[in-house]
């Protein structure tokens, strides 16, 4: 049914959760897992005082590139086809949710699997919800993967 599965991550242990889910749906329908990662270096808060704003976006690019090698690592270890890349977010309006989409569509994937850290309140009005906004813009089917 799925051949092509899509697995955004962002270091989270909620995240690592969802990983392990697309690599063992993979294994069961002989998919191939492409494992995203996304850094908005353009919409940084620049308004605060930083020593240095190239050194924030470098340091969460090596940071995005980190993330993608150890879950690489954890998918060839359970034997799957997989490959990872890197979105960086470097023109202003976009958004982390649509450009994780725009490659999902773009790759063609069959299913999006991404985390969601449940979080509610305050603390969702702040911090948002990428797997929210995924849902939202997603032509795909999307399977949530919900921390423990």
């Amino acid at each position: 049914m799925f051949k092509r599965i899509l697995v955004a991550v962002d270091g989270s242990d909620t995240a690592e959760q969802a990983l392990l889910e697309a690599i063992n749906l993979a294994k069961e329908q002989k998919a191939q897992l492409r494992i995203v990662h996304a850094v908005d270096i353009v919409n940084l808060n620049l308004a605060t005082e930083f020593p240095n704003p190239a050194e924030i976006s470098d340091a969460l690019t090596k940071s995005g590139r980190e993330i993608l090698r150890k879950a690489e690592v954890v998918a060839r270890g359970a034997g799957v086809a997989v490959e990872t890349r890197l979105i960086e977010i470097d023109t202003l309006g976009h958004r982390i949710p649509e450009v994780i989409v725009a490659d999902a569509e773009a790759w063609p994937a069959d299913l999006i699997v991404i985390c969601t850290h449940g979080r509610s309140g305050l603390s969702r009005m702040f911090l948002g919800s990428v797997a929210e906004g995924v849902v939202r813009v997603a032509t795909k089917p999307v399977l949530l993967i919900r921390g423990k």
